[in-house]
């Protein structure tokens, strides 16, 4: 049976404010996922080298050492009971979820520190444990898009998005598998620190700065870099949560509260583009993920924004210089 935990729907915007380290709690267990771990804590760890104070200490529910997916040992500092108030607690996954149900006591753990924290998150099928605690009742979700059916079904209560990157709901955020951890903590640390400090993280971990959380988990980032501008990496975001959306010129601008000239002159100054083009971009990046995730040429088509199959090739061909279908029989035998 799962309890509520209280949201606290400011919890990012008083982490930020707080004076003094940003404590950052991460509950593992045997056989958490290594990644999982240390994908966020060397997001955190590089911030504080450009000026930030993350402390980041390893939980677990008694307090005792766990060993990893890959059986390399973490060294934990304290038992869930014995942890203060936290400004962000993170619960990391691992292959034993869904196939078994996540044990009592590591459930109460995660309720516990839920319940002192500012803001919390999972990564992958940490989600699991957070909906096991009750702390995703009434809330979206997301995880592993392999097991994004089970945690709908073993949790009615959760509202699950299968495809997004991460997925925040208040003060609550959840990811997809694996790497995309990396993705949340560099959303956290720009809820912190904004995206300047941000955009240097990620190049010092040599990863894209990040993609944007409706973004499909079986997306491939966009050839060109991210836009340094907020306003224009704001579109990314919009984009990939309803592409099927209004995005002309006029709807983009009203959205982002700038005028249709500042719009275009940022678009032309920044990405050397039109608003029109970077949309369509945006656009061709979630069908080629769709295809390749096995969806048919026209229903990519519908489910990434454009008006027609015909549309949709059209770019394809003048992009990629083959059809949609030759696109995803290439990537079927590059599989094999």
């Amino acid at each position: 049976m799962s309890h509520p935990i209280p949201d606290i729907s400011d919890g990012p915007a008083r982490a930020a404010r707080r004076e003094g380290p940003h404590r950052v709690a991460i509950l593992v267990y045997d056989g958490v996922k290594l990644l999982d771990v240390s994908g966020p804590a060397e997001v955190f760890a590089e911030a504080n080298r450009l000026g930030a104070d993350y402390v980041i200490e390893l939980v677990s529910p008694t307090g005792a050492d766990v060993v990893t997916s890959v059986g390399i040992r973490l060294t934990v500092t304290a038992a869930a009971a014995d942890v203060p108030r936290v400004d962000t607690f993170l619960i990391a996954g691992g292959d034993i979820y869904p196939k078994t149900t996540v044990h009592p006591a590591l459930a109460d753990a995660a309720r516990t520190i839920a319940a002192r924290s500012g803001r919390i998150a999972s990564i992958c099928t940490g989600a699991f444990i957070l909906a096991a605690a009750g702390a995703l009742d009434g809330k979206r979700a997301t995880t592993h898009w392999r097991v994004a059916a089970q945690l709908a079904k073993r949790y009615p209560r959760v509202t699950v998005d299968p495809d997004a990157i991460y997925v925040r709901d208040g003060s609550t955020y959840t990811s997809a598998g694996v790497s995309s951890g990396i993705d949340l903590a560099l959303a956290l640390v720009e809820d912190d620190h904004g995206a300047e400090l941000t955009r240097d993280v990620a190049r010092l971990l040599v990863v894209y700065l990040q993609r944007a959380g409706g973004q499909s988990q079986f997306s491939v980032p966009l050839a060109s870099d991210p836009p340094k501008t907020p306003a224009l990496r704001r579109i990314v975001e919009l984009v990939t949560a309803d592409p099927a959306g209004d995005f002309s010129l006029a709807a983009l601008a009203k959205r982002l509260n700038v005028s249709e000239r500042h719009l275009t002159r940022l678009f032309r100054e920044e990405l050397d583009t039109t608003p029109a083009r970077y949309v369509e971009s945006v656009r061709f990046d979630i069908a080629r993920a769709l295809l390749s995730q096995g969806r048919t040429a026209t229903e990519a088509a519908a489910r990434a924004g454009f008006p027609s199959y015909e549309s949709l090739r059209r770019v394809f061909t003048r992009e990629l210089q083959m059809s949609p279908a030759a696109y995803q029989r290439r990537f079927r035998t590059a599989l094999r």
